[in-house]
């Protein structure tokens, strides 16, 4: 085969590869897309993983049972300075909007936490939204927590919205994601 023949034929199998490789990736900005967001993964974008964990109070709850409104999963410990900073945050929040939709779950990493710490932490502020017990990390593996504070906030539709690692939350930052998301509609 000729030289330029050959680089002819190079240059044809690089285009190809080319045009393959940008015709079939997912649009930019759609997280998801490929899946339309129905996978489980503790991601934004991603349906969010289902979990059942007991209320401080002995109740269990299921995340699935707050399918249609917007929920808040806020994962902390008492001995951990910025959960407890944004925990008074999250109660103005829920009482602000829980009529509209909102749904509060404060999971507590009980497995890193001590149950007398924490029943006296709470004991120290009002609060009105559920306080679930994730007495063997399970939930905490199942959202990929590395940190605490991390609270996601879940759309009515079930999909991650978005994602903080970290804290605290102010009620200003907290109140911008969620009430965007109580405008959407499934």
């Amino acid at each position: 085969m000729r030289p330029v023949a050959r680089r002819i034929l190079y240059l044809a199998i690089i285009l190809l590869g080319l045009s393959w490789t940008v015709l079939s990736r997912p649009l930019a900005g759609s997280a998801g897309a490929t899946t339309n967001g129905r996978i489980p993964a503790p991601q934004v974008g991603f349906l969010a993983p289902s979990f059942t964990l007991r209320e401080l109070a002995g109740q269990t709850v299921n995340l699935s049972d707050y399918q249609g409104q917007v929920v808040l999963v806020n994962f902390w410990a008492s001995w951990c300075p910025p959960c407890r900073a944004e925990m008074p945050a999250i109660q103005k929040l829920y009482q602000t909007y829980q009529s509209q939709g909102l749904v509060v779950l404060a999971i507590d990493a009980s497995n890193q936490d001590r149950l007398d710490a924490m029943k006296t932490f709470l004991g120290s502020f009002t609060h009105s939204y559920a306080i679930l017990l994730d007495t063997n990390g399970e939930v905490n593996r199942l959202y990929a927590v590395s940190s605490l504070p991390t609270t996601f906030f879940i759309g009515r539709d079930g999909i991650i919205r978005d994602q903080v690692v970290g804290g605290p939350l102010t009620i200003a930052g907290l109140s911008t994601r969620v009430e965007a998301m109580l405008q959407e509609r499934p």
